[in-house]
């Protein structure tokens, strides 16, 4: 490049690895190289998580029903899911980058992380040595491809990573980063949605260089700071900062995917149990509680949703209480696909349950986190939960190594 890393006023490097779910399936059975393959949750499974670029090639993509994958790739090749190994490798890659390429890290999912490379400069001179060192680390660590975008801000940085996928490697130097993205449809960029690409779109901007145009005021007005953050990130000059904090989160939940289209009340309670232990349980293990609850119900063409309040509460069965209400009212037997059960706002225990006496819930219920923490999930729990689904778990994509996130059950 024309310019050693220590002059560029900011560097922030993204790493983004290429299918990684799929990818790990191949490195570790290479009967799946150069094969169309997706990942399902279990054989059972029946919607793609991810799959391998052979597949893409087809028209297959994440979030298809595997019924239309495989009549666009009818020689695709289905692979359960298997979370464990993945969060296994995603910490090795994320650990490594930390301790050899910058201790400045953001962990954005579990395939994606943003480090800053601002200081870095008097170990890197220029800014392709430091795209390299960080793609021999990650393959060292995980013997993966990853692609490499670096850039002067987050958002520059993540779409340089998505420019020569797979084992890519792109910079674009800060001061060349507004030209870079003036003729990218601005719902490229991370974190426009459907909405405010049609807010956007309404007021003239339909490319990332339109938006100078339109006063930062009006997205500021509508959005607040994150109007004003996207007004900025069309034009190579994203705020925001790389931050290895991790914060509370805003919300514990869990889903699951039934079997299509089903009605039997019995089965939808079981699955509707089921994911209130496990929400009961990850807030006592981060000891927080929560008194405001989203449940789901997906049905074949849209959710069956409410939110509802409770009691200060980290107990399943006072959860499950108005889940069940809620079934009862509301649902008229239409088919399900799956379930959600979410605990919003989670707040700090400080010892607030005392005031409503649920110790000796709390005491049994701490009995069976810390068998199952030693033993496995579920190795004890309730009776009507012994015939569950047998559906792996699987990794939400703000999944990060450490913290609230870590957990894959």
């Amino acid at each position: 490049m024309s310019s050693g890393l220590s002059e560029w006023p900011s560097a922030i490097l993204l790493i983004d690895m290429n299918a990684f779910f799929a990818s790990v399936e191949q490195r570790d059975f290479p009967e799946l190289r150069g094969r169309p393959v997706a990942v399902t949750n279990g054989t059972l499974g029946s919607c793609v998580i991810t799959c391998s670029y052979e597949a893409r090639a087809w028209g297959v993509s994440t979030g298809m029903r595997l019924k239309e994958a495989k009549s666009k790739c009818p020689e695709l090749i289905q692979r359960p899911a298997r979370p464990k190994v993945y969060a296994a490798i995603s910490t090795d890659i994320m650990t490594s980058l930390g301790d050899n390429i910058s201790p400045d890290i953001e962990i954005f999912s579990v395939d994606e992380a943003f480090l800053d490379m601002s200081t870095m400069g008097y170990i890197f001179k220029t800014p392709y040595e430091v795209a390299v060192a960080a793609k021999r680390v990650v393959w060292s660590a995980s013997r993966l491809l990853c692609s490499v975008g670096l850039s002067g801000d987050k958002t520059t940085a993540k779409y340089a990573a998505k420019q020569s996928k797979p084992d890519g490697l792109t910079i674009i130097e800060p001061w060349n980063s507004e030209k870079a993205l003036a003729q990218v449809p601005v719902e490229e960029l991370c974190g426009i949605n459907k909405g405010v690409k049609k807010f956007l779109n309404e007021r003239g901007v339909f490319k990332c260089g339109d938006m100078k145009n339109l006063p930062v005021g009006v997205l500021g007005q509508r959005f607040g700071n994150i109007g004003r953050r996207i007004w900025l990130m069309a034009q190579g000059k994203d705020p925001d900062k790389v931050s290895a904090n991790i914060p509370d989160p805003k919300s514990i939940g869990h889903g699951k995917v039934l079997p299509p289209e089903t009605s039997d009340k019995r089965v939808l309670n079981t699955y509707l149990l089921h994911m209130c232990e496990k929400v009961a349980a990850r807030l006592r293990k981060h000891q927080m509680i929560s008194c405001h609850y989203f449940i789901g119900l997906r049905l074949k063409v849209n959710w069956l949703k409410t939110t509802f309040r409770t009691e200060p509460t980290q107990c399943a069965k006072s959860i499950f209480q108005r889940v069940v209400l809620f079934v009862e009212q509301y649902w008229q037997g239409e088919g399900v696909w799956a379930v959600q059960v979410t605990a919003l706002s989670p707040m700090p225990q400080l010892n607030q349950l005392d005031l409503f006496n649920q110790q000796s819930s709390i005491h049994s219920d701490h009995v069976m986190d810390n068998i199952n923490q030693r033993f496995g999930g579920f190795t004890i729990t309730k009776g009507s939960l012994l015939n569950r689904s047998t559906m792996p778990d699987v990794i939400a994509p703000a999944w990060k190594p450490s913290g609230h996130r870590q957990t894959i059950e």
